[in-house]
């Protein structure tokens, strides 16, 4: 058995391991989970022993478990608190409201790199995206859901979902863009400096679930529609 050695006192640190999670999270989301290795991360942590990232998480999968459950708790719970202001206040009363919700949630999140994150390996490792999201962390995007479906057009449950996946595929990928484009000071993102891009964002999103649906029912069923609905911190990962 490979033993790892000791970290020096100031790696053996909360500090350390929490080094170590920010650095790993800003590579995951330049490079993918997989383009990058622990050694590397340990060096970009400033961490002279390579086995740092194994001393504090035992292996790879655990830190990106504990980035994946990080980003996903602090996102519910400014989810969370935006719901609860707007029921104490007899909301949400518009389809706006609640996408206003979604979005700036991510937009508030502390790092925003765990959107960049979160988005390329929901599509590069999707089963494991499902299995880590734990049902507790996506609470608030499930009340998110239940007040769009009070609030969207009359249709079919199988469309709604779907509508719903279409809805998170676009929260993830505009939101991830920006995110990425912010991250570059190269240059200047007209897009992105100002309120106008994401206004223009948050009225494109709602006009796509309050559009009326002008199809017959599929006689195609969607059997995993809900589960891909439901899932991921951002929306589906589907």
């Amino acid at each position: 058995m490979v033993r790892l050695q000791k970290p020096r006192a100031e790696e053996n640190t909360a500090g350390g391991a929490e080094q170590l999670q920010r650095i790993a999270l800003r590579l995951f989301a330049e490079r993918g989970v997989d383009g990058v290795t622990v050694r590397e991360i340990a060096a970009a942590a400033g961490q002279k022993n390579h086995g740092a990232v194994g001393y504090h998480f035992g292996s790879k999968e655990t830190l990106v478990r504990a980035i994946i459950k990080d980003g996903a708790v602090e996102l519910d719970r400014l989810r969370n608190a935006a719901l609860d202001a707007m029921e104490a206040d007899g909301g949400p009363r518009h389809l706006r409201d609640v996408v206003d919700v979604l979005i700036g949630s991510v937009t508030a999140l502390s790092d925003d790199d765990y959107v960049r994150f979160i988005t390329l390996f929901g599509m590069t490792h999707r089963d494991f995206m499902i299995e880590a999201i734990e049902p507790e962390w996506n609470h608030a995007y499930g009340r998110c859901l239940a007040h769009l479906r009070r609030l969207m057009p009359v249709m079919s449950a199988q469309m709604r979902n779907q509508r719903f996946v279409f809805m998170g595929a676009l929260l993830s990928a505009v939101l991830s863009a920006r995110a990425r484009a912010l991250a570059d000071p190269t240059r200047t993102h007209a897009m992105w400096a100002g309120d106008i891009g994401l206004e223009h964002f948050a009225q494109v999103m709602t006009a796509m679930l309050a559009a009326p649906v002008d199809l017959p029912d599929s006689d195609v069923q969607m059997a995993d529609s809900k589960r891909l609905a439901d899932h991921g911190p951002l929306g589906p990962v589907g």
